[in-house]
């Protein structure tokens, strides 16, 4: 996206679409990682962060059914440790073991973290500020859970 676009506020409609679209970029992506691995345990991190992506698109694509935003999500961001930026971000292999699943997982959630940062920023004031909030908020829950499980199983090890 381009400093341009960044702040840029976009209609309704191209604001959620875009949205959509992420989400569903971010689920295939979960979805060929999960037909690559092999090992169960990296298996079933990659299967919850695929449903919470297909859970996010729901939510933007009945927005856009409605015409407009009903947020339940959660109002204040939830404090991350960031180990995104200290683990290394590559794609996974049919071997990738459950560590290295959380750490492709932990940079997928932090771009689409990013992306709805991004969105509220340039959409400040417009009725789908509100929704990018909420979502972003939520990212920032499945963000922290997944560096909960990487911290619990495997940061005494780094």
């Amino acid at each position: 996206m381009s400093d341009e676009q960044q702040q840029a506020c976009y209609t309704f409609e191209a604001a959620i679409e875009m949205a959509v679209e992420m989400e569903e970029e971010g689920f295939r992506n979960y979805l060929n990682a999960i037909r690559i691995v092999k090992n169960k345990a990296a298996k079933l991190i990659l299967k919850d962060a695929a449903l919470d992506e297909l859970e996010h698109k729901h939510q933007l694509e009945k927005a856009l059914v409605e015409g407009c935003v009903e947020g339940h999500a959660l109002e204040k961001p939830v404090p991350t440790m960031n180990l995104g930026y200290l683990l290394e971000k590559k794609e996974l292999g049919p071997n990738a073991n459950g560590r290295e699943a959380l750490a492709y997982a932990i940079h997928l959630e932090k771009g689409s973290l990013d992306f709805y940062r991004r969105m509220v920023q340039g959409c400040a004031g417009a009725p789908m500020a509100a929704l990018f909030e909420n979502i972003a908020n939520d990212e920032t829950r499945h963000l922290q859970s997944l560096e909960d499980i990487y911290e619990e199983h495997f940061l005494t090890e780094m």
